[in-house]
């Protein structure tokens, strides 16, 4: 004799519902950068499918926990399974937005970083680049400088004990370590483009080197070209960067 299960079909649609959500919002957010990168979307319709991915993420958390509850009630033990990994996946992909919010919120709104706010290093061979692009070709001055010290002290210039030309040279080296598109090398000053891995958002890069008292002082700026912040990606690069070049001219590599 056939028994009705319990709660109907409602406990198995409602968790492959809120799964079938939880592969759209993964599909919008993915799709997000690659569409930009392409040109398919303005940026700002690459933010919206962002947002809207969001939004579907969420609304498939809220549905999974309820799945998850309405299948331990019913006993379905296959619902409730669906459900608890829809709201686990959720709960993952959800983290990504909100852990670069925390970061948004917790650095200055600034997208030009350099280790010498008084006298920063120039770009030349990438003037034209920068602009046809929205943020400026000069350094923004005083008030971004001001941000920067407090936000991040302990960017400063690097000092090698070593010979001009074997700096310059281990320089070159690490920015094609880095991957960056290496745009120009002349007298001293190295410049190139980060392309970041999502969006494809490309920020400039200039590298000074200078004999000192104690040998070679490097300088550097990463700059973005759009944005107003940069929620800390010059400073990380920077920060990367010169730790590395330094181990490089100690024979790390």
């Amino acid at each position: 004799m056939h028994t009705a299960r319990r709660g109907g079909r409602w406990p198995s649609v409602s968790a492959l519902l809120a799964l079938a959500l939880l592969g759209l919002a993964t599909l919008l957010m993915a799709a997000a950068g690659p569409a930009y990168r392409l040109e398919w979307l303005t940026l700002s319709g690459a933010f919206g499918l962002l947002r809207y991915g969001v939004y579907a993420a969420g609304a498939a958390a809220g549905l999974g926990l309820i799945s998850l509850v309405i299948a331990a009630f019913c006993r379905r033990s296959g619902a409730a399974l669906t459900g608890g990994l829809v709201l686990i996946g959720s709960a993952l992909l959800l983290s990504v937005p909100l852990t670069h919010l925390q970061q948004a919120r917790a650095v200055p709104a600034i997208h030009d970083i350099t280790t010498d706010t008084e006298d920063p290093p120039s770009f030349r061979a990438l003037v034209e680049a920068r602009e046809a692009a929205p943020n400026a070709v000069a350094y923004p001055g005083e008030s971004f400088a001001r941000q920067q010290r407090e936000a991040y002290p302990d960017i400063a210039p690097l000092e090698l004990s070593m010979p001009l030309s074997e700096a310059f040279d281990a320089a070159v080296a690490e920015v094609k370590a880095a991957g960056w598109e290496l745009t120009a090398v002349d007298n001293g000053i190295i410049e190139a483009v980060a392309t970041t891995t999502w969006f494809g958002f490309k920020d400039d890069v200039v590298i000074r080197l200078r004999e000192s008292e104690d040998g070679v002082r490097v300088d550097m700026r990463s700059a973005s070209r759009i944005g107003r912040s940069d929620i800390g990606a010059n400073a990380a690069r920077i920060r990367d960067y010169l730790t590395a070049l330094e181990a490089r001219s100690r024979g790390g590599e």
